[in-house]
């Protein structure tokens, strides 16, 4: 064990940040979405829901200041009723550990599917919250 290191990171995920550069992307995907068959690399952290990792991983890793929005949320499909309130709670997460105001995208459902197949890694959690699948571009320690 390490100290300062987020019990919900494992060695492989912190593997994976580590080697991770600026404007790298870095998919969060809840329990439906199919990260096997997306991935260049897959890191399972089956039975662990997003926002926490999410507050364990920005304890860590920079979102990139140079882009407009360096998170990105799948959007929910049109027509689809599904409220999405995990949403403010990724807010809520990521203001924590920002002292400002972060925007959000939102990426139409196949063109998230597109843009997670050329990501560094996908985590494979085990959040249930339909449309929680969120993108994370890493930014630069300054």
């Amino acid at each position: 064990m390490l100290k300062g290191i987020p019990s919900v990171i494992s060695p492989e995920l912190l593997k994976v940040l580590m080697e991770m550069g600026h404007g790298d992307e870095i998919v969060l995907a809840d329990g439906n979405f199919p990260a096997a068959s997306h991935a260049q690399r897959l890191v399972r952290c089956d039975g662990h829901p997003i926002p926490a990792l999410l507050d364990a991983i920005l304890e860590l890793f920079p979102l990139d200041p140079y882009v407009e929005k360096p998170i990105a949320l799948m959007e929910v499909v049109k027509g689809d009723p599904v409220e999405t309130p995990i949403w403010g709670q990724y807010e809520r997460i990521v203001s924590k550990h920002h002292e400002t105001s972060i925007a959000f995208d939102q990426v139409e459902r196949f063109s998230f599917y597109e843009r997670a197949k050329s990501a560094y890694a996908i985590v494979a959690t085990g959040e249930a919250a339909l449309y929680a699948n969120i993108i994370l571009k890493k930014g630069v320690i300054k």
